[in-house]
């Protein structure tokens, strides 16, 4: 429903100009570098108020050089999926949650309310435009990347007057290439991805690009992702650009299912969530929001008390995690095949409602 008490664009208003010319599909592509015919767009000023919202040829923006969001990082995106069920109808996977993380996104970095529910229907109508991009595959989907970026040219650092938001799709397929094997991660407490009174927990581009140093290290170490810490206690936080889940008997001798609490510094992921409403539906064993640390996770490993640890987003799903480096030390996490069935389950349950194959209230039909 429409909240009428935010001044905003309005579907109703959408203007689409089609493409005359369409691009050849292939199947194999690198993830996130082929685009559909399409792209919303939506202008925002703030003596005018936000413009109509625009559906027209993928292209290029055209960006004054002194724009803010290039100099100053005022900018953020979001990342959801449209998928196509076994009944060739598509879905989006609680967009919703997209929706209001974003509106909280926008409003830290100081860019303009809009009402989520409007925005919804405009990629819905983008979604259904380009619907002959959408895989008929349970590996492949299409992405759907909503950003929002402030364009006003000013070299002031102050709240911009001007603002675009627009939203592309691309079809991709699996985000890791780990030829079947868990991930392995390198765990150093020199970098930190977020901290206490920061964006950790937005989505905006500047805690993915300060993030490349220390991925580029952790190749070097030989791991394929970084393992984030924070504090002088090395609290386990994300994983690469993954929320992280422990699924383990805990020091009470309880199975527990564990990830790190939403205090700011963890980005609030919509499978994170779904994860944990899933698993406490089902009833099995503790699932707790809590902190973890390094020197917890070494003892369990030692003790042999660690059965998974995986991570979970929008672009993985769930990724298991089979090796992380710290200080100086390999430590071999027990895969899936060795000794739980945890992820395969989760990851079956989330793609079954996904691709309609379970019918549920988290899905959103195009």
């Amino acid at each position: 429903m429409a909240d009428n008490s935010v001044p905003s664009f309005k579907a109703s208003d959408l203007v689409i100009q089609l493409s005359s010319t369409l691009k050849a599909k292939s199947d194999v592509f690198t993830f996130g570098t082929v685009f559909t015919d399409h792209m919303l767009t939506i202008e925002w000023s703030a003596t005018e108020g936000w413009q109509a919202p625009l559906i027209q040829p993928f292209g290029n923006l055209s960006l004054n050089p002194a724009c803010s969001s290039l100099h100053y990082g005022i900018q953020l995106f979001e990342g959801l999926k449209a998928y196509r069920g076994d009944d060739n109808r598509l879905r989006l996977f609680r967009p919703m949650l997209n929706m209001n993380r974003m509106a909280n996104s926008a409003k830290r970095a100081c860019l303009p309310a809009f009402d989520q529910s409007e925005l919804l229907e405009c990629i819905r109508r983008l979604v259904e435009i380009d619907q002959d991009w959408v895989p008929q595959s349970d590996s492949a989907s299409v992405y759907i990347r909503p950003t929002f970026i402030s364009t006003e040219p000013t070299l002031g650092v102050k709240k911009p007057a001007q603002a675009l938001l627009y939203v592309i799709l691309c079809p991709v397929g699996a985000y890791f290439n780990t030829g079947g094997k868990g991930l392995s991660l390198w765990a150093d407490p020199k970098y930190t991805r977020a901290w206490k009174g920061g964006t950790g927990d937005c989505k905006m581009g500047g805690n993915y690009g300060c993030s490349l140093s220390a991925q580029y290290d952790a190749v070097d170490y030989g791991c394929q992702q970084v393992l984030w810490l924070y504090g002088e206690d090395h609290q386990i936080t994300e994983a690469g650009t993954m929320n992280i889940f422990l699924h383990w008997i805990n020091e009470d001798g309880d199975e527990e299912l564990a990830t790190p609490p939403l205090d700011g510094i963890i980005l609030p992921g919509v499978t994170r969530q779904s994860i944990l409403e899933l698993t406490r539906e089902w009833d099995e064993f503790k699932v707790t929001e809590r902190y973890l640390t390094m020197s917890q996770l070494c003892c369990a490993l030692k003790q042999q008390r660690v059965k998974e640890l995986f991570g979970s987003g929008t672009a993985c799903m769930i990724c298991p995690i089979e090796d992380i480096v710290y200080q100086g030390e390999n430590l071999h996490i027990p895969c899936q095949e060795e000794n739980s069935q945890l992820t395969s389950r989760i990851a079956k349950e989330l793609t079954d409602i996904q691709y309609g194959r379970t019918p549920s209230d988290w899905t959103f039909l195009v």
